[in-house]
């Protein structure tokens, strides 16, 4: 069995959430590359993908994403950070995650849903583009 984390230990984690949300991407990109796992995730199961995609931080998305971040994840609402960043309107974190691979379709609020639920044309057009 692992053991506990202290309250240290914990404040330093949501420290690092902290950091993609408020899009600090040369702390984040330091943090990740001292150890912190990419795919770090917070009680709600929102990765720092996720958080970066949702507070609309491209940078710190490209900057996550270079280092491995899983595309895949979905939080515990069923949303992906492709759909978190379709919701922002965010075309460069959008491109971003296609381009990294992440899938319109996946999750229970998939970024395919996002945009129709919403009536973003825009953000439809990228996710349905052809990207062969």
């Amino acid at each position: 069995m692992a053991e506990a984390l202290t309250d240290a230990e914990l404040d330093f984690l949501r420290s690092i959430l902290d950091l993609a949300r408020e899009g600090d991407t040369a702390r984040l990109a330091e943090a990740v590359d001292g150890g912190v796992p990419v795919n770090l995730t917070s009680g709600a199961g929102d990765s720092l993908l996720i958080l970066a995609a949702y507070h609309d931080h491209p940078e710190s998305v490209r900057a996550l994403l270079d280092r491995g971040a899983d595309t895949a994840r979905v939080n515990d609402r069923g949303q992906t950070a492709l759909g978190a960043a379709v919701f922002r309107r965010s075309t460069e974190s959008v491109t971003a995650l296609l381009a990294a691979g992440a899938d319109p379709a996946l999750g229970g609020r998939s970024a395919l849903d996002i945009a129709r639920f919403f009536d973003l044309p825009d953000m439809l057009e990228l996710l349905t583009a052809d990207r062969g």
